[in-house]
């Protein structure tokens, strides 16, 4: 525990360089990527795969008959906005402290906005840091968070989920997507990000009050990188866990009487 404090707080003292640094990454996929823009592709093929399960369980007729409304933390450049949010959700806001990142994702989603024959549109942009967003009440059906949660400490995350839980519409849900380790936590030494086990997440969903509904394994990326896993997050307990649970409860043997 001792060691694991101490790494917190140097984690901490070195939070500001890292966004200092981030304003040197060039803003493309490429940039945003960490150079591994051909990952792209596989990516986002991934997380369709995955949303469209949820939105299919979780939402009555996959949400088509409602006004869907979603926030892309950690946005950067509207990666995940511009190729999978925005063709399933009728608004999307992006979240992202990195300000050029953030005016890329804007030069390049309204530019599509413009183009869009439907409702379909990238509507608010904060440059805002996770650890210091609160979203309005009420206002998403999803929150998508990818690849950015590593840059926040135990405590941070957990402050982030509680705020953000209150921006959920009744019956939406978070996506998590993220690095895993191994075992434990590993700090990264260049970008100052840590990077979690799945044991290490579930404590932490535990911790924010959120409850695990459904997780996947992203397929094809390159075997030198972390393994990376999507999570499913609800706020109450998921309603097929009810199910499951009175279902074995009606057929345990009983007394005759």
């Amino acid at each position: 525990m001792q060691i694991l404090k101490w790494a917190f707080v140097v984690f901490n003292k070195v939070l500001d360089f890292l966004w200092f640094g981030l304003k040197g990454v060039e803003a493309s996929v490429n940039g945003v990527l960490g150079g591994y823009g051909h990952v792209n592709d596989a990516d986002v093929k991934g997380s369709e795969g995955f949303l469209q399960t949820l939105l299919a369980e979780l939402f009555v007729d996959g949400g088509i008959d409602r006004h869907l409304v979603a926030l892309d933390c950690g946005s950067g450049i509207g990666r995940i906005t511009k190729n999978l949010l925005i063709r399933y959700f009728n608004e999307v806001d992006l979240l992202e402290p990195v300000l050029h990142f953030l005016d890329a994702a804007r030069e390049s989603l309204v530019q599509e906005n413009h183009m869009a024959l439907d409702e379909h549109k990238a509507t608010n942009f904060y440059c805002v840091p996770l650890q210091e967003f609160t979203p309005d009440v009420g206002r998403y059906d999803v929150i998508w968070v990818q690849w950015c949660i590593g840059h926040l400490t135990d405590d941070d995350f957990v402050s982030f989920f509680n705020r953000a839980k209150i921006g959920l519409k009744p019956g939406g849900f978070f996506v998590l997507k993220e690095n895993l380790a191994r075992s434990g936590f590993v700090l990264d030494k260049d970008d100052r990000s840590i990077t979690r086990s799945d044991s290490y997440f579930k404590g932490l969903f535990s911790r924010c009050g959120l409850h695990l509904y459904k997780s996947r394994e992203q397929k094809g990326l390159p075997k030198e990188l972390f393994a990376v896993k999507m999570y499913a997050l609800t706020t109450d307990i998921p309603k097929r866990v009810i199910k499951a649970r009175s279902k074995v409860q009606a057929n345990r043997p009983g007394i005759i009487k």
